[in-house]
């Protein structure tokens, strides 16, 4: 047997499952509004966050502590951490393309499955992922592109959504 090529796989696999828990700490923290709550205020004590959340101090700590370990938040020391404002963009902001905390909740939802077997994981995360895309484009492009539609809307057209 090659050591050296068991010990490679055996880093790789490590490394694979520390992304699949940070996938999953990542999801907690959009469900429970922990990034949210982050995104610019500042430095923050796992009790501040978890008296602003609705969460348990305790199991907000431990979180935090994943999310500095992984590099998500930072922690500042003096038991405070803080959100980077560059990645409240990416895991808050769902009007801005960097958004990508819709993908971890797409990573959930599990693959082989017929479309209506799939777990809302999937298409709450689908959603969550692709809506800042076409945001910016939609009166700019898309709504001239449709023959008479922009007339329409701006002579007060009723538009039903849902």
């Amino acid at each position: 047997m090659d050591e050296t090529k068991l010990m490679e796989f055996l880093r790789k696999t490590v490394t694979d499952v520390g992304c699949v828990l940070g996938g999953s700490m990542a999801v907690l923290g959009d469900r429970l509004g922990l990034y949210r709550a982050m995104a610019g205020a500042g430095p923050l004590t796992p009790a501040e966050l978890a008296a602003s959340t609705d969460t348990s101090e305790h199991y907000v700590h431990e979180w935090l502590m994943a999310q500095a370990a992984s590099g998500y938040v930072d922690d500042v020391g003096d038991g405070r951490f803080v959100l980077p404002d560059e990645h409240a963009v990416v895991l808050t902001d769902e009007t801005s393309p960097a958004c990508l905390i819709g993908a971890f909740e797409v990573a959930l939802a599990g693959a082989g499955l017929g479309g209506s077997d799939h777990p809302h994981d999937l298409f709450e995360g689908c959603e969550q992922a692709f809506r800042p895309r076409p945001q910016p484009s939609l009166v700019a492009t898309w709504l001239p592109a449709l023959d008479g539609v922009v007339a329409r809307l701006e002579a007060g057209a009723r538009v039903v959504c849902g």
